[in-house]
């Protein structure tokens, strides 16, 4: 069991120094850990190996939007827990592309005074101290001609439970990265089919996985194609046979399989979770592609 812990000046001090929100890569450290010495978050909390680096999500939610945001073919990095600059700072798009710094945008204080909104603090009986705002999910994309790369922010959250203090912080981090010239987007489960984060959750575990070679992502490709009526018991069983046969190559099977759907190489029908007696059945690329929010860039209204 997790200690029940709170927010306090001294939690925050020692987040500052033990070097959270910094970093990149596999070397980011998020802003909030899912962890015993840290105050619990609301929602159900996940760890998942990905990319060399344990992510931590604080929310089904944050998972579900990490499973989407996986699958966009020109990911270059995520970095969760984000902590936003409270004072004014270079382009956060600096730490991953040299070349690019020297202008200053406002911090999160700056933008609160001249909205008219109350900065957070967090407060125990001797100190009061500026809270840091984080952004879910930050993704570092590379541009059509990669020959430069850019962020989109996405904030993950239940729609029903934003209250209008936390509506009015949405907006804030919104503004903050809409100075920027950075898109943000508000994920919620209206903004998806709930069948189709049920179905990316599944089979995060394979799609997730240590890369499957492009030689077995072709292989798995060109099976589910020739299969198109057979359930999905006999792909994995074709595949588990072209792969060796044995228990193991049961799940380098399903792991090849659902890497080629992360990379749209396979446009399932998301929407129908699959279960070994039934096939599994392709879309146009188009309409894959519009399960996806963030892939989409679909976002909830403030």
């Amino acid at each position: 069991m997790r200690t029940e812990k709170k927010f306090s000046p001294k939690v925050l001090a020692r987040f500052l120094k033990e070097g959270r929100g910094l970093g990149t890569y596999s070397d980011y450290i998020p802003w909030h850990r899912v962890s015993r010495s840290d105050p619990s978050s609301r929602g159900r909390s996940h760890l998942l190996l990905w990319r060399d680096r344990q992510r931590e999500l604080l929310s089904d939610g944050e998972w579900t939007g990490l499973n989407f945001a996986s699958m966009l073919p020109n990911l270059v990095d995520l970095v969760e827990q984000f902590p936003i600059n409270q004072e004014d700072a270079e382009h956060e798009l600096s730490r991953w592309q040299i070349g690019i710094g020297g202008r200053v945008y406002p911090g999160t204080m700056t933008l609160a005074h001249q909205m008219g909104i109350k900065h957070p603090v967090v407060t125990d009986t001797n100190e009061t101290v500026t809270w840091t705002s984080t952004t879910d999910l930050l993704l570092v994309l590379r541009t059509p001609k990669a020959t430069k790369l850019t962020l989109l922010a996405v904030s993950c959250k239940p729609y029903d439970t934003l209250t209008p203090r936390a509506k009015e912080l949405l907006f804030l981090e919104k503004t903050y990265w809409q100075v920027r010239g950075v898109e943000w987007l508000l994920i919620t489960p209206e903004q998806y089919d709930k069948r189709v984060g049920l179905t990316l959750k599944s089979a995060s575990a394979w799609g997730l996985a240590e890369p499957a070679s492009a030689t077995e992502i072709n292989i798995a490709t060109h099976v589910v194609r020739s299969m198109p009526f057979h359930p999905y018991s006999d792909v994995i069983g074709r595949l588990t046979q072209i792969f060796g046969g044995s228990e193991q190559h049961v799940y380098l099977g399903q792991r090849a399989l659902w890497q080629a759907v992360w990379q749209g190489q396979l446009a399932l029908d998301l929407r129908r979770h699959w279960r070994p007696h039934l096939p599994l059945t392709l879309l146009p690329m188009t309409d894959f592609l519009a399960l996806n929010p963030i892939a989409s860039r679909r976002s909830s209204c403030l």
